[in-house]
């Protein structure tokens, strides 16, 4: 049986919203993550680091954003639509997955 996403309007919303203004972030991951994957060994550590820096910046933005109208809901609303939007963010932004597991 498929179930109605309760919030999947707003959410969508939220991501276009994120992906809009932290478009430059985003693309950036993926220089970064290509300089990673070219890095002499020397340089292997220190470009992985600086890829998860840039991965940890997009994902406090979208967790800001998803926090933010978390707050603005009831405590089982709100584990509910966290839930909803953890599933459709890292459907739509992978990259940053991990990072909404840990759930800063």
């Amino acid at each position: 049986m498929l179930r109605r996403r309760r919030f999947k309007d707003v959410i969508a919303s939220q991501l276009d919203l994120f992906e809009r203004e932290h478009g430059e972030l985003l693309a950036s991951l993926s220089s970064a993550e290509r300089r990673y994957d070219t890095a002499e060994r020397d340089e292997a550590e220190e470009t992985y680091g600086d890829y998860l820096d840039e991965v940890g910046k997009a994902a406090a933005y979208m967790l800001e954003l998803r926090d933010g109208y978390a707050r603005t809901l009831d405590f089982d609303t709100a584990d509910g639509y966290r839930d909803e939007f953890d599933r459709a963010a890292r459907k739509r932004f992978p990259r940053l997955a991990h990072e909404l597991d840990e759930d800063f």
